[in-house]
């Protein structure tokens, strides 16, 4: 295949191209045996000690798919020698970086300044991919400066959110953006609010925040205070005296919906209480932005959950938010373990897994108990299927049980 021109559109999506890739995608990331299970929902040993429900909805959505694919394209369309980069992680799965680097493509720093992209010598004759949480309005300006191609992965939700940020800065509205504010995909969308150079933003994490915000709105109160409180999370300028009198909600896509909901929720009645109901459209503004396939993975595990298992285990990298709030839906209700790959899995008596409340890997031990057992287990959207099925097995293989043996009828 011939190496495109850099200055010509690239699309990448062009059937010829993404039939050659593939075959590749699949061999790396597709399960036979999860496409199975995932039509009968559950699998049991022939004693039935152990049983394991798979959730209705897991794993990739459209798109990560979307994101892989196109990287992959990237290095099919662009072969060697040709440079290929990525900036920071394609998505948040280390065993899918890993993949995309052996590809030959190079990570660099999710935010590079004008220093390093010179030291990089990046040119017209390189590719930069741009991964699904998007990049930031400056990054992007610094890479087009070098005349090099652009392989924009960024997701359409987030560009949804992108598109209602830019309208809140138009109608000089204070973006308050629910999410993490280290977050790839919300600094994106923080750059985006302000990209015009007019408008504003805040990013509130929990309801406590908003809380504290809210108080502010209605009341006032110690205003250095408030910026210490929130250093890092605010637009250059950014004056809640001024910025707060008008603000639209807005938020990270992966976020959890009820909590997103109830940020909007109080922050509104905030408002109302503040100028009155005849006034609030002038002062607040909600748009509901959250992931379909974030919330339907959600939604599946709280089905799941209806008529919980004994355990959960939810598979997925660390720093993957959607993954991160499955694990928080599991754990307010059952024993739950969020670990990253099947070797998390020790053995019957000890398991790795990451706390969200210390922030770092955990052991803990005695966490697969004899007798009957049934074990649930879901997935975050940018874990892939292999990975899946890898769990599976190993759940199965720590009571001496081979999983394709029960899949044969």
């Amino acid at each position: 295949m011939s190496t495109p021109s850099p200055t010509q559109k690239l699309n990448l999506r062009r059937p010829e191209v993404l039939e050659q890739v593939q075959a590749q995608v699949q061999s790396h990331f597709h399960s036979e045996l999860v496409e199975r299970l995932r039509a009968v929902g559950q699998i049991s040993s022939a004693d039935k000690s152990l049983t394991v429900k798979l959730a209705k909805e897991f794993g990739f959505c459209y798109g990560v798919e979307r994101a892989i694919d196109l990287a992959y394209a990237a290095r099919k369309v662009f072969p060697h020698p040709k440079r290929v980069f990525l900036l920071g992680e394609i998505i948040h799965n280390p065993e899918v970086n890993d993949q995309i680097r052996a590809l030959g493509i190079v990570s660099i720093p999710p935010k590079p300044s004008d220093e390093q992209v010179e030291e990089l010598r990046i040119s017209t004759e390189d590719v930069v991919i741009i991964p699904a949480f998007g990049t930031e309005v400056n990054t992007r300006k610094i890479l087009e400066s070098t005349g090099c191609s652009i392989v924009d992965t960024t997701c359409g939700d987030v560009m949804t959110v992108w598109k209602r940020v830019r309208q809140y800065a138009r109608e000089s509205i204070t973006s308050i953006i629910h999410g993490k504010a280290s977050h790839e995909e919300t600094k994106a969308t923080s750059s985006q609010a302000t990209a015009t150079n007019s408008g504003h933003y805040l990013t509130l994490l929990t309801l406590a925040e908003t809380d504290y915000v809210c108080a502010y709105i209605l009341d006032g109160g110690d205003k250095a205070e408030f910026l210490t409180r929130f250093k890092g999370c605010y637009s250059a300028d950014f004056d809640p005296d001024i910025h707060l009198r008008a603000v639209g909600v807005a938020n990270q896509t992966t976020m959890m919906r009820n909590e997103t909901e109830e940020v909007q929720r109080r922050i509104k009645a905030a408002m109302e209480k503040k100028y009155g109901a005849a006034a609030l459209q002038d002062h607040f503004r909600f748009f509901d932005t959250i992931c379909g396939a974030t919330q339907d993975r959600q939604d599946a595990l709280g089905k799941m959950l209806a008529d919980p298992p004994d355990l959960l285990i939810v598979i997925g990298g660390y720093n993957s938010s959607n993954t991160t709030h499955l694990a928080e839906i599991g754990e307010a209700k059952l024993p739950t373990y969020f670990i990253k790959n099947a070797a998390e899995m020790v053995s019957g008596q000890l398991i790795r897994h990451w706390s969200q409340h210390q922030n770092c890997a955990v052991e803990t031990r005695n966490w697969l108990p004899a007798g009957h057992l049934t074990v649930g287990v879901t997935a975050g959207a940018s874990c892939p299927n292999n990975l899946i099925e890898d769990c599976i097995r190993r759940l199965f293989g720590l009571r001496g049980v081979a999983a394709d043996d029960l899949l044969k009828n």
